[in-house]
C-alpha cells in the first residue's frame, strides 16, 4: 500500500492503512494474533483472561437472566471465545448463543477454523444485537485501540491545538472540544501530542440506541486523562511489525503492512458512556479483574499488563431509560 500523495489528516491515513477493503493490514495483511502474528494479546498469552470473563459472564447472567447471547467484538484468532465457551462449561454454553463481530475477512476465517459452527458471524455490532433481539452480554479486548485516531499537537506560541496531517502538517482541528478532555488541557509544554477517537465516540452512537439490556466488559491499553500522557511528550502512537515496537516518523513507513495503535483515554470514553445512559458498575486494572474473578493473574508480566490494561463493566438494564445526543 503507498502512502497517498495528498496531504490528509493522520486519522484517514490510520484508517486507510488498517482497513482499507484491498491493502488494509487488518483486511488483508494480518496473518494471525499471537507468536506467529506482529503482536500478541492478552488472550493469546494465556487462557486466565477467558476463564474470568467465563466467571463474569457467569455473575451478569443471574442479575439479568433474561440475556441468552453473548457478543465478542473484533475476536483476534478466536483463542478468547475458544477459551471462555470452555470454562462456562456444558450447562453455560447450551444456555447462551454465541455471536463474534469481525471485519477482518483475515481473522474470520482463523476464527471459523478454532470454533467451527458454534458461533455466529456478524459484520457489525447493530447486526449482532439484531440477532439477539437487543438483549446481550458483550466483551471487547483490545478493540478500542485499534480505531483511527485524530492527532492533536500543542501550539504553546497560539495557546491552541493543532491537528496533524500526513505528510507531517498541523492544521486547525474541526473538534468539539466538550467532548474531548486534551482540547480542554492547556498547560502542556509545547509540541506535546496527544491522541483522540471520534471514531470510538461515533461507533457507540450507531449501536448503543439498538442495546435493550446486558452488559458490557471493556479490555484495553490506556489511562486517565491527563495522567495518561505523564512523560509521554510524544504521545502514545505507535506500530508494532513481526512484534517489534515501532515509533516517530517509522509509522508511516510501511502503512498496510503493521499494526498502529495508540493508548485509549478513559476519562473520554467515560463520559460518552454515561451520555449515552450507560451506568458504570466497576473500574479495574486487569490483575484486579483476574482476581476477583478467581483467575490465576498469569498476565502480569515484565511490560505491566497487569496494570496497563483497564477492565470496565458498563451494564443496560432493561427498565433504565436511556438518551442520545446528538
Amino acid at each position: 500500500m503507498k502512502s497517498s500523495a495528498v496531504s490528509e489528516p493522520f486519522s484517514a491515513f490510520m484508517a486507510r492503512a488498517l482497513f482499507d477493503p484491498e491493502r488494509g493490514y487488518y483486511t488483508r495483511h494480518i496473518k494471525t494474533v499471537g507468536a506467529r502474528g506482529d503482536f500478541s494479546t492478552s488472550a493469546t498469552l494465556s487462557p486466565a483472561l477467558g476463564h474470568a470473563i467465563a466467571a463474569w459472564l457467569k455473575a451478569e447472567s443471574r442479575l439479568q437472566p433474561q440475556v441468552r447471547h453473548i457478543i465478542e467484538i473484533g475476536a483476534g484468532d478466536g483463542s478468547l471465545m475458544h477459551a471462555v465457551r470452555n470454562s462456562l462449561g456444558w450447562w453455560a454454553r447450551r444456555r447462551f448463543t454465541f455471536h463474534i463481530v469481525e471485519t477482518s475477512p483475515v481473522l474470520q476465517r482463523e476464527q471459523q477454523k478454532k470454533l467451527g459452527a458454534k458461533v455466529s458471524w456478524h459484520n457489525d455490532l447493530e447486526s449482532a444485537l439484531a440477532a439477539a433481539q437487543g438483549h446481550a452480554l458483550i466483551y471487547h479486548n483490545e478493540l478500542l485501540d485499534a480505531f483511527p485516531a485524530t492527532l492533536v499537537q500543542w501550539d504553546a506560541a497560539s495557546q491552541r491545538w493543532l491537528e496533524v496531517w500526513v505528510p507531517e502538517q498541523l492544521h486547525p482541528h474541526a473538534l468539539d472540544a466538550a467532548h474531548y478532555s486534551a482540547l480542554r488541557h492547556t498547560t502542556f509544554a509545547d509540541r506535546q501530542r496527544c491522541e483522540l477517537h471520534p471514531s470510538v465516540r461515533d461507533w457507540l452512537h450507531r449501536w448503543t440506541p439498538h442495546w435493550k439490556s446486558g452488559a458490557m466488559l471493556t479490555i484495553d491499553y490506556g489511562d486517565d486523562f491527563p495522567r495518561l500522557y505523564h512523560r509521554r511528550p510524544h504521545g502514545t502512537l505507535r506500530a508494532y511489525l513481526l512484534h517489534q515496537r515501532i515509533t516517530g516518523a517509522d509509522i508511516y513507513a510501511n502503512p498496510g503492512r503493521q499494526d498502529i495503535t495508540a493508548d485509549i483515554n478513559f476519562t473520554d470514553y467515560a463520559a460518552w458512556l454515561l451520555e449515552l445512559g450507560l451506568a458504570e458498575v466497576s473500574h479495574q486494572t486487569l490483575a484486579e479483574f483476574l482476581h476477583s474473578h478467581t483467575a490465576p493473574a498469569a498476565l502480569i508480566d515484565s511490560d505491566g499488563a497487569g496494570t496497563a490494561f483497564k477492565c470496565f463493566v458498563h451494564r443496560r438494564q432493561a427498565c433504565a431509560s436511556s438518551h442520545h445526543p446528538t
